[in-house]
This record gives C-alpha cells, structure tokens and sequence, in this order.
C-alpha cells in the first residue's frame, strides 16, 4: 500500500493500531521492540507503527479531538484500548476512510487532472496526485456543520437565540478553522432568515454584522432588503446609500437604489 497522507483527517483515528504507542521496557534495562499492532483492517497489517502513530496524531489535528474520542478508555484517565471495536465512532470511522479512499480514486478524472499533473498542498511537491483529505471537510471539527446550520438550528426561538450561539461559537472558535467568521457568516444566516420571510430576524443579524464589519457594504445592501420588507423604505435608501458610499463599484446596489428612489 501506498504511504498514508499525514493530513488525511482525524476520522480514521479509529481503524488503526491496536497497543499502546510506546513500548514497555525490559526487566534487563534495554528497550524491546514495541509489539505488533492488531486490529488492522482497512490497512495492511504490516503497515510501520511509526506511519500509524503519525496518522493518528493528524487525525487528532483534523477532527480537534484526543484518541478516547474512538478508542475505549479505561477509567479516567486511564490507557486507550486501541484494539478494541466498541464505540461506534470507530467503526464510523472505517467507513468513512473507505469513503475518502473511493474519492480519490475517481476525483483525477472528474477534475480532469490526474496524477502527475502539478503540486498540491497536501503533498507538496510537482506531480502529486490530486487527493482530498479528511481535513477537507472537519476543519477541525469532528462533526463538520456550517456556522449557518448551528446558528439556525439554535434559533428556533428568535435570533437573540441565533445571536447568543453565534456569539458563544465566535468566543471558542474564532481565529480557527471551524467556522466562517468572515462578514459572510451573517449575511448567510440573515438571508436564511428573509427566505422564512422573517425580515426582523434577518435585520437582527445583519445589525450584529455591522457592529463586527461597519464597511461591509453587502451589509447595508442586505439591510435595505430586510428593511423594505417590512416597508421601511425610506430606510431602504439610506442603507444603500450607505452601502454605494462604501462601495462605489458595487453597481447592484446602485441599481437598486435608482429603483427605490424611482418609485
């Protein structure tokens, strides 16, 4: 088998290795070699701990998780039981290492660029393969979810619900990878809002975008939407004059408030 990409993701922490990392020194004072792993199956049983151990850690660094997470830990604190199938996140995980497998084994031909045809950033070099990794989809997370569909989910009691778990995702993860904190992750979660024709939610969002992003002028320019849903138009124009003020190029918005004004 061919060498394991370091960035696969950490879902397949759990297929992999069954003993602990380090080995048990002898009774005589010297070092024994570590004993065989166990428990491989989607990997050739002969496969080096030490390429194991390396993609295990990555898997960590993929998923923002630690082993137990789907090995069995015995007690608090206690050593993992690598060999062991019973959580169900292990066997998920076999699965799901298959399933990144059978991508990249059709993805140099749905791209069109097969293996050879430049660098990436997961292997580095001229002529890697292009491959999809783990990481691709976590982000760090071990179950990948936009900041749009947690928000939503959360804000099924208004957008001060909305708010206050945007808020609490923004204070943990901000400065990763996990979540789109970028003047788009509002204005995604406000325009989810206007779609379910709720304009006062959507004018929530997009005031706590302003207060994060005050020249983001696609802001104004989606505040004037939500506001001339509630027919406050006379507000509308405001904020897409705002919003030309910031962004003279942006000729959509101009566009709009010719419309407005013309009415």
């Amino acid at each position: 088998m061919k060498r394991v990409s370091h960035g696969i993701g950490a879902i397949g922490i759990v297929l992999l290795t069954g003993v602990p990392a380090l080995a048990q020194a002898p009774a005589g004072g010297g070092q024994q070699a570590p004993p065989p792993m166990t428990n491989l199956q989607v990997w050739p049983k002969d496969t080096p701990r030490a390429q194991v151990i390396q993609t295990m850690n990555a898997f960590n660094d993929s998923l923002g998780v630690q082993c137990n997470y789907c090995h069995v830990q015995e007690g608090a604190g206690g050593r993992n039981d690598f060999a062991s199938d019973e959580k169900r996140e292990k066997r998920v995980a076999r699965q799901m290492i298959l399933l990144r497998d059978s991508i990249n084994v059709v993805l140099p031909a749905i791209v069109g660029k097969p293996a050879g045809a430049g660098p990436t950033a997961a292997e580095g070099h001229p002529g890697a393969p292009i491959r999809v990794l783990c990481s691709m989809c976590h982000h760090g997370l071990p179950i990948p979810r936009s900041i749009a569909d947690v928000v939503t989910e959360a804000a099924t009691g208004g957008a001060a619900a909305g708010l206050a778990k945007f808020k609490e995702l923004r204070t943990q993860y901000y400065g990763g990878q996990q979540y789109d904190f970028s003047e788009n992750g509002l204005l995604t979660i406000a325009q989810r809002a206007m779609t379910a024709k709720n304009p006062d939610d959507a004018m929530a969002y997009l005031q706590a975008n302003v207060e994060y992003y005050p020249k983001s002028a696609r802001t104004y320019q989606a505040m004037a939407q939500a506001r001339n849903a509630k027919g406050d138009k006379q507000g509308a124009i405001k904020d897409l004059e705002k919003a030309v003020e910031l962004d003279p190029r942006n000729a959509q918005a101009r566009n709009q408030l010719q419309q407005l004004k013309g009415q």
